[in-house]
């Protein structure tokens, strides 16, 4: 068998980890039966993983779970094949993950103890420089030991430590989907890695009364997938968030907002010493003339008239103020023919003196206003069609785009 049939799932999230070996280390906590699904998470992404266990962990999961789940043998324990030279040597793989790692493996790698298969490759993995993540489980008792907190300080200066989440009295290990986006972060080469970027997403409200807004439907999903997948690239990134319901990662800086006031002003407080500006934010074009301090009642006003007027374009002031911020401005029409919504955004990208602009028809059958997939078109001195798929595959492409734009 040239190929284990686990390995068929490798990429089918993307490429970020093409080509990439990571060593996936289990120690004996409870949620070591979270390893298979970042085992198959990371492998989805492009990466080939190694699975290795310690003595005790195997009373929790079994080695070939993760035989399973992985493609790989398992191991267990050092023979004379030299596992931990053939996996943690000079250039034989790209990372390290111990997840879950127990207080006791923590303890033993910061005070230099060398006697398990997981301590014995991390040894060798600081000699040869492989980078290292962990990520601690336990009691949050055991997690506050002063003397593990003395260990975990010491381990910082050679490892990357994830701290997990203080619920219900336990230290409990952070998410798959976290720890595969910073692996993507640490092993990025790509072109716009170091850039810095600012992401708007979301929409805004303006107020009616108290109570009742003018907004629109935007989700703010792919504007949050941009700034995940700048994160996965390595770029520094600042996201500017509206309303909407997409699931933004904690590891994301965010400034909030409300109103297109507020986002104005978010934008124009953080638009200097940025290189990248990415505006996909729906902000609201009109708000009320005169908005009410208290709610209006129904039972008084049957019939209510509103005079809207345009709020100010955010857009339009971005190269007046940072004219060397490479621009993205977003466009989006409803229910329009390919022409016109290519017009329409070429017109919209020379009034703001955008340098790129994506324009998509919300109006297209699978490409709504909160839908998960989206198609459109990347334009600047060329139109390139970017068909209709996840806004996370969306979101790579106009970056690698943006970047083909950087000498």
């Amino acid at each position: 068998m040239d190929k284990h049939p686990s390995k068929d799932i490798i990429g089918s999230y993307g490429d970020y980890l093409k080509d990439k070996k990571i060593v996936l280390c289990v120690t004996a906590s409870v949620a070591a039966y979270k390893a298979v699904d970042l085992a198959r998470l990371l492998m989805r992404y492009g990466a080939e993983v190694y699975p290795v266990m310690s003595k005790e962990a195997t009373r929790l999961i079994t080695p070939d779970l993760l035989h399973w789940a992985t493609g790989n043998k398992t191991v267990t324990k050092l023979t004379k094949e030299l596992e931990h030279i053939q996996l943690a040597d000079y250039n034989r793989s790209d990372l390290i993950i111990i997840y879950p790692c127990t207080g006791n493996t923590i303890s033993k790698i910061a005070n230099g103890i060398d006697d398990t298969s997981i301590t014995s490759i991390v040894t060798v993995a600081l000699g040869s420089k492989i980078p290292i993540i962990i990520a601690p489980a336990m009691h949050e008792a055991m997690y506050h030991n002063p003397i593990l907190i003395e260990n975990i300080k010491r381990l910082k200066r050679y490892a990357i430590i994830i701290e997990p989440y203080i619920i219900e009295n336990k230290a409990k290990i952070v998410e798959q989907e976290k720890i595969v986006d910073i692996a993507i972060r640490i092993l990025s080469k790509h072109k716009l890695k170091g850039k810095k970027v600012l992401v708007t997403a979301g929409s805004t409200v303006e107020y009616i009364d108290p109570i009742r807004i003018v907004s629109s439907k935007a989700s703010g999903k792919f504007g949050v997938e941009i700034a995940k997948a700048a994160y996965r690239l390595g770029l520094d990134v600042k996201l500017i968030y509206g309303h909407g319901n997409a699931i933004i990662p904690d590891y994301l800086d965010v400034i909030r907002v409300d109103t297109s006031r507020d986002m104005y002003d978010a934008v124009i407080d953080n638009i200097n010493n940025i290189d990248i500006l990415i505006m996909s934010a729906a902000v609201a074009d009109y708000k009320p003339l005169k908005s009410k301090d208290t709610k209006i009642e129904t039972s008084i006003n049957t019939k209510l008239t509103i005079d809207l007027v345009a709020t100010e374009k955010i857009v339009n002031k971005v190269k007046d103020i940072n004219p060397n911020v490479f621009l993205v401005a977003f466009k989006a029409l409803y229910n329009v023919s390919k022409e016109e919504l290519i017009e329409t955004a070429k017109k919209k990208m020379i009034e703001c003196k955008a340098d790129m602009i994506f324009a998509n028809d919300v109006g297209k059958e699978g490409s709504e206003m909160g839908s998960d997939k989206i198609e459109g078109y990347i334009i600047d001195d060329e139109v390139k069609h970017v068909e209709l798929q996840s806004k996370e595959k969306a979101a790579r492409l106009l970056l690698d785009y943006i970047a083909s734009k950087f000498s």
